[in-house]
């Protein structure tokens, strides 16, 4: 019988040998290569020169993170109290923007921020812009001087890029949530409550620590594809907030080809998320170690 299923598992080991082990054997190659072949760890020294975009790509994918969390989990948990009919109905609605391409959900974005876009027009139209303008032309230090705006400045921010991510990647944090709180064990609400805990209590003591396994999973599924996004970030950032993915792609496909500096930043970033993913499993193992205690 392990025989038969060894048989079964070749053409997966074959696939991940080709298609995961190969080309990350190739990035650490290039990354500790120089153009001609020979070992250097010169590629490693120039990564100091784009600290900002480091800086910048973890901050800005953890603030995305957290307001997914914040989001998703209250999203995630109303809806697993609801009717078997309704929860079928909040996942299609949930999946059904995941349904069209990634590059055209991002482009009805720009659409939308731009400063002439649908959300500027309505600011005019209901007098939100007119009313921001009197008001900062009372506060102004020289009224004479203030110049009052046409539009507010949305497209092109570090705030446009975060909503981006928020948009594209919350269904990523809500599902996981979902997931495990349906499944819990309702008889260990009812004995919660049976002892005297109240609601907050319950929910403090048993749902969310019994949880956790799908707020570190979301928060996984959405930190690593954040941290590495290029196309958001060029879209809406405008070029202007650039990211790693940005980064390594000028690397490989951009004027600024070096495909060495590229795959070590992409190593580094790897290994990076590689040990942010072990710490949070250790720190999921902990803390459901202490509610079993």
């Amino acid at each position: 019988m392990k025989n038969k299923l060894a048989r079964f598992s070749i053409p997966y080991v074959i696939w991940m040998a080709l298609f995961v082990v190969v080309p990350i054997i190739m990035v650490v190659i290039y990354a500790f290569s120089e153009e001609g072949g020979g070992f250097t760890l010169e590629n490693f020294t120039q990564m100091g020169a784009y600290t900002v975009v480091f800086t910048r790509s973890f901050k800005l994918a953890l603030i995305a993170t957290a307001i997914c969390l914040l989001l998703g989990y209250p999203i995630a948990y109303f809806i697993s109290k609801e009717t078997p009919r309704f929860q079928q109905i909040a996942m299609v609605l949930i999946m059904l923007p995941m349904w069209m391409n990634f590059l055209l959900r991002t482009y009805s974005w720009m659409s939308i921020l731009e400063n002439n876009g649908l959300l500027n027009q309505l600011f005019q139209r209901i007098g939100v812009i007119d009313l921001y303008n009197s008001i900062a032309v009372h506060f102004a230090a020289d009224p004479a001087l203030y110049e009052p705006i046409a539009f507010f400045q949305m497209i092109d921010t570090s705030g446009a890029v975060v909503l981006g991510m928020v948009y594209n990647y919350l269904p990523f944090m809500i599902l996981p949530i979902y997931s495990v709180i349906s499944k819990l064990d309702h008889s260990l609400l009812e004995a919660a409550r049976d002892l005297g805990a109240s609601s907050l209590n319950v929910f403090r003591r048993v749902i969310f620590p019994l949880s956790l396994p799908g707020v570190l999973s979301g928060i996984t599924m959405v930190f690593v594809p954040s941290v590495s996004t290029f196309a958001i970030s060029t879209m809406l950032g405008g070029g202007t907030k650039l990211m790693l993915g940005d980064l390594i792609e000028q690397q490989f496909l951009g004027g600024a080809y070096n495909p060495h500096l590229g795959a070590a930043i992409s190593l580094v970033m790897m290994v990076i998320v590689v040990v942010c993913m072990l710490f949070m499993n250790r720190f999921g193992e902990g803390e459901e170690q202490a509610v079993i205690l």
